[in-house]
């Protein structure tokens, strides 16, 4: 039997806000949680010089689509799913008490539901001694996962859950035991903010508020703290309990400027994923623009029409290329064209439209009677505003356009990320709009936000 202790390898996904796991072992690999493009999963388990030999899923997630079930059809490995949920595909089900052997090293299942119903952890251990616990949407760092994702109707009963299933894990465990969960980065499966990148039972003990709080104290502000969440969510939960269908990673078919022009015309949505700056500067009329960063496929799920046609403009190949991955990731399979190129060559009646940028200072410049579009969460726009700026949160503005004011609007968010996209919205229905890409910290400093809720 061997005396190292396994070797832990993090596969991070930061623009869902999401961890993956390898746990390698005497050229034995376990992985937990695996987002949908594998190839990375692979390519890690290669390097480890370690065969797959077991998938285990915490839960089915209603983040992301997974890649568990294709990375065990091409390993062979077992797949690993918590007993309950109703699959449609082959599955070794585990509950309470289960354990799964891979070598010298085990890792016993524990029920911990609150995230969802049949949420399960893995307690790694070797021998009798427990490593680590693989939590996934449980306990996370300084926070748990949140509980509103399968209906307002079962909030209540799986917020008590969530606040046992905590407790139990740090009743049950030495408290040096690391804690690996998969939410919590960013993600909008966390209940509240995280912090950190690494924690034990002992840590979780002093900050988490499900063992730091008493149990209607947690559950009240765990669900009066719940915000909106990401659309595309709604499609997660359906295509992993379906069985997903294989990753399709080559590059969308390219489109001609007089086809590009087409598609915009008939209503269908031309995404640009240039720098939002640049996009401000020049961008083909009726096109949109996410900025390709850590946040682009969490807010276009969330504006995205399910199933609709969707076609690319890219700088680069390369950028169309990590566009359609990400897409991937929340089951948008294969936009049905894409475009690179400098824009006016794009643009083949030379419909190329420009908006304003500017910043926070700039706006302190301006009269004060000019309109002001705040695109943040009501909870940020609770928390301190611009007077007189009217809060229209990004995932509504589609449905809300019409509450706009006419003329000139300055549109801001937190950083200039959502304002961006806002901003693009409105300038595909030719409002006047100036985007303030502008950290808000600025706006307090200038003394610009005087207001509270």
């Amino acid at each position: 039997m061997s005396t190292t202790d396994p070797d832990i390898a993090i596969i991070e996904t930061s623009s869902l806000g999401d961890r993956s796991y390898l746990v390698s072992h005497d050229g034995i690999a376990v992985v937990i949680d695996p987002q949908r493009d594998i190839d990375r999963v692979l390519a890690l388990a290669a390097e480890k010089n370690a065969t797959i030999t077991h998938v285990l899923e915490t839960h089915i997630h209603n983040d992301y689509v997974t890649g568990g079930l294709e990375l065990a059809r091409a390993t062979g490995a077992e797949y690993v799913v918590p007993e309950g949920d109703p699959v449609e595909f082959e599955r070794r089900a585990v509950g309470d008490g289960d354990v799964v052997d891979a070598g010298s090293a085990t890792f016993q299942v524990m029920h911990t539901p609150g995230h969802t119903h049949h949420h399960v952890s893995y307690v790694l251990q070797l021998g009798d001694e427990p490593i680590a616990i693989f939590t996934g949407g449980s306990m996370l760092y300084g926070s748990t996962g949140r509980t509103d994702l399968l209906g307002s109707e079962h909030t209540d009963e799986l917020t008590h859950a969530q606040f046992h299933s905590v407790r139990r894990i740090a009743a049950e465990l030495p408290a040096d035991v690391e804690v690996y969960p998969t939410h919590g980065f960013g993600s909008f499966c966390s209940a509240t903010p995280t912090s950190g990148d690494s924690s034990t039972i002992g840590e979780q003990q002093q900050s988490n508020p499900a063992l730091t709080q008493d149990e209607q104290t947690y559950v009240d502000e765990l669900i009066a703290g719940l915000s909106a969440y990401p659309a595309y969510y709604a499609h997660m939960g359906v295509i992993n309990t379906e069985g997903p269908a294989p990753i399709d990673l080559s590059t969308p078919e390219p489109v001609d400027p007089d086809e590009l022009r087409r598609r915009i015309d008939d209503g269908q949505w031309v995404v640009d994923l240039r720098a939002r700056t640049a996009f401000a500067a020049g961008h083909l009329d009726g096109s949109l623009g996410f900025e390709l960063s850590t946040t682009f496929v969490t807010y276009l799920g969330w504006l995205y029409q399910w199933g609709a046609p969707l076609t690319l403009i890219g700088d680069t190949s390369d950028q169309i290329d990590e566009a359609t991955r990400e897409l991937a990731r929340i089951g948008i399979d294969h936009p049905s064209g894409s475009a690179v190129g400098e824009i006016h060559s794009l643009a083949s009646d030379g419909r190329v439209r420009s908006y304003e940028v500017s910043d926070f200072a700039g706006l302190a410049a301006e009269d004060s009677d000019i309109a002001v579009l705040d695109t943040r969460q009501q909870s940020e726009y609770a928390d301190g505003h611009i007077p007189g700026a009217i809060n229209i949160p990004l995932h509504e503005l589609p449905h809300r356009l019409a509450e706009v004011p006419d003329g000139k609007v300055w549109v801001h968010c937190a950083s200039g990320y959502r304002a961006s996209i806002a901003a693009s919205l409105l300038d595909r229905e030719h409002r006047s709009v100036v985007l303030i890409d502008d950290d808000y910290n600025r706006a307090t400093d200038l003394g610009l936000d005087t207001s509270k809720t």
